[in-house]
């Protein structure tokens, strides 16, 4: 399939499936006319990348885990559950970062509001 197939199969512009492509995130083959053409496996590959960046994951961790994402469960080491539980850590860091943030703001806001 092309390009612009791929991009209205799973909602993701041309921009982002270049760019995953030169980050090594879906591969094609050329035609002879030099158009990309992608294996129609290619449409599951775009919407888990698209799941993990939703998670808050970036380019290159997701690059990590895919290969372990799309491997057989018989074959999957205990690293994709360590690399997520890490990610997961990472995540909840941030959220208390902002929770910490919020109820500063809040506080100064609400303080404001006597004065």
């Amino acid at each position: 399939m092309r390009i612009g197939e791929l991009a209205e199969a799973t909602g993701v512009s041309h921009r982002s499936l270049r760019y995953y492509e030169s980050v090594g995130l879906v591969g094609s083959a050329r035609t002879p006319g030099g158009w990309r053409e992608y294996d129609a496996r290619t449409v599951d590959r775009v919407v888990l990348i698209q799941h993990l960046y939703a998670a808050g994951l970036c380019s290159s961790t997701i690059a990590d885990l895919l290969p372990c994402l799309e491997a057989p469960a018989t074959e999957r080491t205990g690293m994709l559950g360590l690399r997520l539980t890490a990610e997961v850590d990472r995540l909840e860091a941030q959220r208390r970062d902002l929770d910490r943030q919020l109820d500063v703001l809040i506080t100064l806001r609400d303080e404001a509001a006597c004065t």
